[in-house]
């Protein structure tokens, strides 16, 4: 199949195809007019690659796994190179969720602070002579 058809099956567009190309990750046959010509087995290797981006791997680390589908295994994550990566992503992730645990915490206690600080302005609003309650936006009063 030409270039376009193999763009169009793989929903993707001609010119991430010659990316993948030039990074060495899609084979670069040509015909005898010069024409890039692929088969089924690029069509696997696309999908590979775009289910592994849709997950987050960045191009290069399909790189383990195009390898592991071109030299004939089912599978692409059925080679050591393969597996490697997706330790190194597990690891990666573990990483960022505990980033996002810490910074969850700051927030929650942030809302806490503010909430407090909300409340202790209404009481002092409520006792005479205290501070009229105000919106922040606009300098409205409520």
């Amino acid at each position: 199949m030409r270039i376009g058809e193999l763009a169009a099956r793989a929903g993707t567009t001609t010119r991430a195809l010659r990316y993948y190309e030039s990074r060495g990750l899609l084979p670069a046959r040509r015909d005898t007019k010069g024409h890039r010509t692929y088969d089924e087995g690029d069509l696997r290797l696309l999908a590979q690659i775009r289910t592994l981006q849709d997950f987050g791997f960045g191009l290069e680390e399909t790189r383990p796994f195009v390898e592991c589908l071109r030299a004939g295994h089912p599978e692409g994550d059925s080679c050591p190179a393969s597996l490697q990566v997706y330790r190194r992503k597990l690891a990666e992730l573990d990483a960022l969720i505990g980033q996002l645990r810490s910074v969850r915490e700051t927030v929650a206690g942030q809302l806490v602070r503010a909430e407090e600080a909300r409340d202790a302005l209404a009481a002092d609003a409520l006792v005479p002579g205290g501070p009229e309650p105000g919106c922040e936006l606009g300098g409205q009063q409520r």
